[in-house]
């Protein structure tokens, strides 16, 4: 039930494209132009925004996911997974040409590289998009700023929706005025280690959390293996991870960030979010793309493994 024109309690709002990961496991060597490299394992799945949505609906949100399909084979293949999931098509719209979104991803066991393509299509404003939808949380995969997103966190202000935000490899730093301005209204910041250090230009992680803390809300900085670091209202926390057989790391930062907004939905205070981001970032690496993403009771068995 929503609070008059309110937000609407415990629903959230994945604005985002989504992606097809064609995931090359373990090449056997570094890629370059020229020659042939072999992986030792492939796969394809739905991802980008997706993964987001997914594992929210998995863990039981109300999720509004807003986001493009056209008549390729990708959208094809993203929008049966997404009706699999029982995803809600309120945000869904529809083109009746190609909107391919395409990561190839080589993957090994401690980092990934990737190249993407995607068609350009004119998004949704988000102001709209919050306006529209009024949901409790907004999720925004990647790092943006400037007047557009300047007025849709004034919405968000005015009808009660928090704001989540990724980094992603999109460029801005915490020099630039419109980044340290969107910073400071978004509720919860979340880059990965080496995207925080490019952000604040800092020399250690521990130094990136102390610029991000003095501009944002609450700052959650990700570190794979090594779980994650968050600073709220002068705290600090680390949460390290369980260590597991790696299969493949992509998705798993947006899993973690599911896990963290679907525990602080529940009132969950940041020593709980921080451990449910990491537990569901350690269950999606156990199989290709965001495959492993787990629901409530393969987060509680999870959270059961994380050390204190």
């Amino acid at each position: 039930m929503g609070h008059g024109r309110g937000a609407v309690d415990g629903r959230v709002l994945v604005a985002g494209a989504y992606s097809v990961d064609l995931v090359f496991r373990e090449p056997a060597e570094p890629v370059a132009y020229g020659k042939e490299v072999w992986a030792d394992g492939f796969g394809m799945a739905a991802g980008g925004a997706y993964t987001l949505a997914m594992g929210l609906r998995r863990l039981g949100r109300e999720v509004v996911w807003a986001t493009d399909f056209g008549t390729d084979p990708f959208s094809r293949e993203v929008l049966a997974a997404a009706r699999h999931e029982g995803l809600d098509e309120r945000g869904f719209r529809h083109h009746p040409g190609p909107v391919r979104r395409v990561t190839v991803a080589l993957s090994g066991p401690d980092d990934r590289a990737m190249v993407s393509y995607e068609d350009p299509v004119a998004a949704r404003p988000l102001a709209e998009l919050i306006e529209l939808h009024r949901p409790a949380l907004v999720m925004l995969p990647h790092l943006q700023y400037g007047p557009e997103v300047s007025a849709a966190l004034d919405v968000a202000d005015r009808v009660g929706t928090e704001v989540f935000m990724d980094c992603q490899d999109f460029a801005g730093t915490v020099d630039m005025p419109e980044v340290a301005k969107v910073l400071g209204r978004v509720a919860v910041f979340a880059p990965n280690a080496a995207e925080a250090l490019r952000v604040t230009g800092a020399g250690s992680v521990a130094d990136a959390v102390e610029v991000l803390a003095g501009l944002v809300r609450t700052v959650v900085v990700k570190q794979d293996a090594a779980g994650a670091l968050a600073a709220e209202h002068g705290v600090r926390l680390a949460q390290p991870s369980v260590p597991v057989e790696v299969v493949d790391t992509t998705g798993a930062g947006d899993c973690f960030n599911v896990g963290f907004v679907h525990r602080r939905l529940a009132g969950g205070t940041l020593t709980e979010c921080l451990a449910a981001g990491v537990a569901c970032g350690a269950a999606a690496v156990t199989a290709a793309g965001s495959a492993a993403a787990p629901d409530t009771t393969g987060l509680e068995r999870w959270l059961a493994r994380l050390p204190g």
